[in-house]
C-alpha cells in the first residue's frame, strides 16, 4: 500500500500512478511498436487503457507463426456482469480472435466466491450461467472455448495442492496482505487455473495469455513464481499478461465493484436504471451552466466521457475527438451530454438482452460439458 496505489485482488483497489506500479513491480509499457504487431487493435489498446503487459511478445510470435496458444480468464460468479468486467471480457475475445490456433479457457472461480463472498456452490452455478451467456453475447465463439468449474475441475485442485508445497505462509502474507486462508488457498487454485492450459490434455506447454486488470498482478506474479519452480517437472511457459487501467465506479469513487450497484453500470440493467445511474454520474462539468458555455469542461475526469464513452459506448476515434471537442469548448452542457449518452447506452442494453436470448441454450451446454463438442 502506497499513496500512489492500493493493489488488493479482493478488497479496494486504486492506482493514481501507473508509472510507479509498472516499475515497482516490473510491469513492461504496451509501447507503439507492440500495438503495431497487434491486427486491428481493440480501443481499449489503442485509447491506452490496456496500458502495460508481461511477455507479450511471446503471444505475438506465436500469432505470426501460426502457433498453438491459449488465452484464460475467468469470472468470479458473485454477481452479474459489470463495466469492469466487460473490459477483461472484450480482451479475452479479441486475442482469441488474433488466429484460429488459439483456444480460450473459461474458469468459473466458484471456490473463490465462496471464500470471499460466501456464494454457495450451487448458487455460483446459477450466476456463472448468466454471466457466460453475458460472455457469448459480447462474441465469444463457443467453440473457442472450454469452460470449467474450479470445484470441479480435478486438474486444477491437483496442481494447487501440488504449489502449496512450494509457497510459505509468510510468502502469501507478503503479496496479499492479512487475509483469510481460504483466499491464499484460492490464489494458489487461480495458479492451477492460469497454467491449466498447458497441461498434457490439454496438450502441453504453449504460450498462455491472462487479461487483467491492474489490481490482479499479484495473481499473476504468484503463477509466473510457481511457473517457474515447476518448469522442470511439467514444462511450463511462463504465462504472458496484459494489463488494463482500473475503472472507477459512476460517483468517480475506486473501483467498478459489485460491492457498490448503484455506482455500477450491469450488462442486465433495464435501460431506465441504466438512465438514472447516468443521470447522477460525476461529470468533468463545470459550477453553472454559463461558467460551462465560458470555461468548457474537463472531459478528463468525467466517468460519462471517460468510464461509459470511451471505454465503452463509442467505437469510433472520430466521433469520440468530436465529442470531447464540443465538452472542451462547453458547446455541450452535462444534461445534454447525459441524455445523448443515456440513449446510446439504452440501444446498446437492449441489443445485449436480445443477444443473451440467442445463447441461452449454448451457455447451459458449456456449464454442462465444458465444449460444443
Amino acid at each position: 500500500m502506497t499513496e500512489s496505489f492500493r493493489i488488493d485482488p479482493w478488497g479496494a483497489s486504486f492506482v493514481k500512478d501507473y508509472e510507479r506500479l509498472m516499475r515497482e513491480f516490473g510491469i513492461q509499457p504496451l509501447t507503439d511498436e507492440i500495438i503495431k504487431r497487434l491486427p486491428n487493435p481493440h480501443r481499449l489498446i489503442r485509447r491506452g487503457f490496456v496500458f502495460g503487459h508481461r511477455d507479450l511478445e511471446v503471444i505475438l510470435r506465436a500469432v505470426e507463426g501460426g502457433e498453438d496458444y491459449a488465452v484464460i480468464t475467468g469470472i468470479k460468479p458473485s454477481g452479474e456482469y459489470h463495466l469492469g468486467a466487460k473490459i477483461t471480457a472484450e480482451e479475452f475475445i479479441y486475442f482469441l480472435s488474433l488466429s484460429p490456433k488459439a483456444r480460450g479457457f473459461f474458469a468459473i472461480a466458484d471456490l473463490e466466491a465462496y471464500a470471499d463472498n460466501k456464494v454457495p456452490l450451487s448458487k455460483s452455478k446459477e450466476i456463472a450461467l448468466s454471466n457466460l451467456m453475458d460472455l457469448l453475447a459480447l462474441g465469444l465463439d463457443p467453440k473457442k472455448v472450454y469452460v470449467y468449474r474450479q470445484s470441479q475441475e480435478i486438474s486444477v485442485l491437483r496442481m494447487a495442492f501440488l504449489f502449496s508445497r512450494a509457497v510459505t505462509y509468510n510468502t502469501l502474507e507478503a503479496m496479499y496482505g492479512d487475509k483469510p486462508f481460504g483466499l491464499y488457498f484460492s490464489a494458489l487454485v487461480q495458479a492451477g487455473d492460469i497454467l491449466l492450459p498447458q497441461l498434457p490434455e490439454h496438450g502441453g506447454p504453449k504460450p498462455t495469455l491472462v487479461p487483467v486488470g491492474a489490481d490482479q498482478d499479484p495473481h499473476i506474479r504468484l503463477t509466473r513464481d510457481l511457473a517457474r519452480k515447476y518448469r522442470e517437472e511439467f514444462g511450463f511457459i511462463l504465462p504472458s499478461a496484459t494489463y488494463h487501467k482500473l475503472i472507477r465506479d459512476l460517483a468517480g469513487r475506486e473501483k467498478m465493484s459489485k460491492r457498490n450497484p448503484m455506482g455500477n453500470l450491469y450488462l442486465t440493467d433495464s435501460p431506465e436504471l441504466a438512465c438514472k445511474k447516468i443521470a447522477a454520474a460525476y461529470t468533468g462539468g463545470r459550477a453553472t451552466a454559463e461558467d460551462q458555455r465560458r470555461l468548457g469542461g474537463v472531459p478528463e475526469v468525467c466517468t460519462v466521457f471517460v468510464e461509459l464513452l470511451s471505454m465503452h459506448f463509442v467505437e469510433d476515434d472520430r466521433l469520440l475527438k468530436e465529442w470531447y471537442h464540443e465538452c472542451r469548448t462547453g458547446s455541450i452542457l452535462c444534461g445534454e451530454c447525459k441524455a445523448r449518452v443515456c440513449e446510446i447506452v439504452s440501444k446498446w442494453l437492449m441489443d445485449h438482452r436480445r443477444k443473451r436470448r440467442k445463447v441461452a441454450d449454448i451457455a447451459l451446454k458449456l456449464i454442462e460439458e465444458g465444449t460444443l463438442s
